[in-house]
This record gives structure tokens, sequence and C-alpha cells, in this order.
């Protein structure tokens, strides 16, 4: 005598990507060319860099609480803010990485601020140019490639590619983003 069972056999559950894999994937595919990815590289942290400087220019209202850290708190302290959100929702790993990167830019933006007050030139100006240098560079590198930015498709990937070159780093060491 045979028993029928109505249960039916397990279906395998295929993992579904999260979006910050979907995003790299479609990054990826601009990507491909060896001296695009090394050109990248070395102008994506330049951008973030410059941009951060760039921002962190704007004159920013005196608020006398702050005290002795009244010039740490300005524009770029809200362009932390919205950056390390948006990556903390696509994943809080890369997110944490991206305030130490952040937290080192700091310390070279307070850097160029200190040469300017020694008689160097300004703030802004050494990041407008290190932000446009930067660019040609990612435009060669695309030319390279054969293919298009990314960000034409969708502005959401001028915010992956920094983290994108992260996700690099943590999959060397095996650490999960």
């Amino acid at each position: 005598m045979t028993v029928k069972s109505n249960k039916k056999p397990p279906t395998p559950q295929v993992a579904q990507k999260r979006p910050v894999d979907i995003y790299f994937d479609k990054y990826a595919e601009s990507h491909q060319n060896p001296t695009n990815k090394l050109i990248h590289w070395i102008c994506v942290p330049l951008i973030v860099f410059s941009l951060f400087g760039l921002v962190w220019a704007i004159p920013f209202p005196h608020l006398k609480f702050l005290g002795q850290y009244n010039g740490f708190v300005n524009w770029a302290s809200f362009l932390i803010a919205f950056g390390c959100y948006y990556y903390y929702r696509l994943s809080p790993v890369l997110s944490y990485l991206m305030v130490l990167v952040l937290f080192a830019f700091s310390y070279g933006i307070i850097e160029i601020v200190g040469f300017q007050k020694a008689g160097g030139p300004a703030l802004w100006l050494i990041c407008l140019v290190i932000f446009v240098l930067a660019w040609i560079g990612q435009f060669i590198g695309h030319k390279i490639e054969g293919k298009k930015p990314s960000f034409f498709d969708d502005l959401r990937f001028l915010l992956i590619g920094p983290i994108w070159l992260l996700h690099f780093i943590l999959k060397k060491y095996s650490i999960r983003y």
C-alpha cells in the first residue's frame, strides 16, 4: 500500500540580486577595458575629492556655538550626510567605508585650506583644476572603452562609481558588502 503525499518537492530558491549589485553589474558594462578601469581608479577618487572641496569652499554662515570647530561644519557636511545616507540604503558596509574615505578627504581639504591661508592658491581653484582634469581623464577612458559613461543613462551612476571601486577592495579581502 502506497501513500500519496500532496506536498510538492521543495523548489530551489534563487537569490535575488540586491539593488547595489544590479547597479554594479550595469556600471561594469561600460567599464571592461583595463585602461579605462585604471583611469577610473585614479579619476573617480579625484572627482569625489575635488567636488567635496568645491562644496566645502562655498561660504557657510558663522555659527558661534561651534566655537573652534566652526569651519568644519559647512555645505560639504550636508553632502556627506546625503551621500552616506544614499550609500547606507544600498549597502551599510560600503557607506561606512565611504565615511572613512571622506574623513581622509576632509583631512586633505583642511591641509589645502591651511596652504591657502599661508598664501597658496584658493581651495576652490585647486579643486576646480582637479575636477576638470579628472573629468577629461574619465572621458578619455570612455573613448578608449568605446562606450559612453553610465551616467548618461542614469544620473545615479555618478554616485555608484565611488562605491563600485570600494566594492572591489572589499571583495579582495572577502568582506561581504
